[in-house]
């Protein structure tokens, strides 16, 4: 494996000083560029383009060649473990992911098997080992998968959901059942991450975007419980070096203290919550990822390096800030805006680590 020639995300991440706070997108590489509507018509839809390593990696690397970003990470999509577990994805247009198949009673989650990445999920495997060596030492790799909460709810709703009635009414009626397919999900999650680390993902992150709709007791036993056993379960150290954990909850920022005592390395903010605060009730504890409103990047170039410059003083000077938007990039965006981003951080950044 090459040498890494810009750590300074790796670094950020284990709290250790850089030149700059270094910055990478969530769903970095996506709609709002066109070179990625591209190659997905190409490919012929969404999973079809995840499915074939050789696209995956077209698409990884096509920011990292528009911008100076510190990280680039795996092209793929969070449903890959359910749709292993024979759930039927698929995406409708203008719909998101749905799935054929349900999981609703006992027999359902009886049914479901644990995932062998090597096994099932060989194209992502793959995926990882191509983007790593035709990196060569750019930049970081990230490897991610969802967290079992958020994968239950899609497999459970079977679709994006507005008000949760299957899951919830599980976790309610039927808890048992409940953490029978969450206890499956973490088991599986381990492997695929790990499998990922094992292929060339030199950090990874746990994306709960559902987190943020339960209450605090529900949050606590139904999703960081579980994502705690994926941090317990995980490869540390690889190449050399710490392979750093992010745990991201959308709507999570009540509880910080506890997400960043789940054994992480870094805890992702979304833009509701402020960074300084966050920073002064962790107080060290953990690195902090985020989190600019992703709606910034439609305003003027004006307007985004006055955010930037001011998400920047909210952290202050010192160690264990990663840039990153509060949630994905939106398809919307110009793609000059994006650059406007990147660059006002590496450049507003300095003073912050003189």
């Amino acid at each position: 494996m090459s040498e890494l020639k810009n750590d300074r995300f790796l670094r950020a991440l284990m709290r250790e000083s850089v030149d700059v706070t270094p910055v990478w997108m969530m769903r970095q590489a996506g709609r709002y560029l066109p070179e990625y509507r591209e190659t997905r018509a190409k490919a012929g839809g969404i999973i079809e383009l995840f499915r074939s390593p050789q696209l995956a990696c077209e698409v990884t690397l096509q920011p990292l060649d528009r911008y100076p970003l510190d990280a680039a990470i795996l092209f793929s999509d969070i449903l890959t473990v359910p749709d292993a577990m024979g759930l039927g994805l698929y995406f409708e247009t203008g719909e998101g992911p749905r799935f054929q198949n349900p999981v609703r009673t006992d027999a359902d989650v009886d049914r479901l098997p644990i995932v062998n990445p090597e096994r099932d999920l060989p194209y992502v495997i793959d995926a990882v080992k191509t983007i790593r060596a035709e990196l060569n030492g750019r930049v970081p790799l990230i490897g991610f998968s969802g967290s079992p909460w958020t994968l239950a709810t899609y497999m459970i709703e079977g679709s994006s959901s507005k008000n949760y009635h299957y899951i919830k009414t599980m976790m309610y009626d039927k808890p048992e059942l409940l953490h029978q397919l969450l206890s499956k999900l973490a088991t599986s999650v381990t492997a695929y991450l790990n499998a990922q680390i094992e292929a060339g993902a030199q950090a990874v992150q746990i994306f709960d975007t559902w987190g943020g709709i339960l209450s605090g007791h529900a949050y606590q036993a139904f999703s960081l419980a579980y994502m705690k056993k994926i941090v317990e379960g995980l490869i540390t150290q690889r190449e050399g070096r710490t392979v750093p954990i992010i745990l991201f909850t959308k709507n999570g920022g009540q509880w910080l203290e506890s997400i960043a005592a789940s054994g992480c390395h870094c805890v992702g903010l979304d833009w509701t919550t402020n960074i300084g605060d966050a920073r002064k009730r962790l107080d060290g504890r953990v690195a902090l990822q985020g989190n600019m409103d992703p709606a910034v990047l439609y305003a003027s170039p004006q307007a985004i390096r006055s955010e930037v410059a001011r998400l920047l003083e909210s952290y202050g000077s010192g160690v264990g800030h990663v840039f990153n938007l509060g949630h994905g990039i939106t398809p919307g965006v110009d793609p000059k805006n994006a650059g406007v981003f990147i660059d006002a951080v590496h450049e507003l950044s300095a003073q912050y680590h003189a």
